[in-house]
């Protein structure tokens, strides 16, 4: 069988290696994750009656 190669030693864009590559991303992700969830926070709460208008409005947006 043939051995995977070291992802320290492979070099992606940049010149950056795989390693170094997927921190960033993960670095990336979760600034995102914390992102998002701080906007939900600033959104305020739907009322149940628009909830249910939504829900039939999302149910038949497809029925064109």
């Amino acid at each position: 069988m043939a051995k995977k190669p070291d992802p320290g030693n492979i070099k992606g864009p940049g010149g950056m290696s795989m390693n170094e590559l997927h921190e960033l991303v993960k670095k990336g992700h979760a600034r995102d994750q914390v992102a998002g969830k701080q906007h939900n926070k600033l959104r305020e709460p739907q009322s149940r009656w628009q909830r249910i208008a939504r829900y039939v409005w999302d149910k038949n947006r497809g029925r064109g």
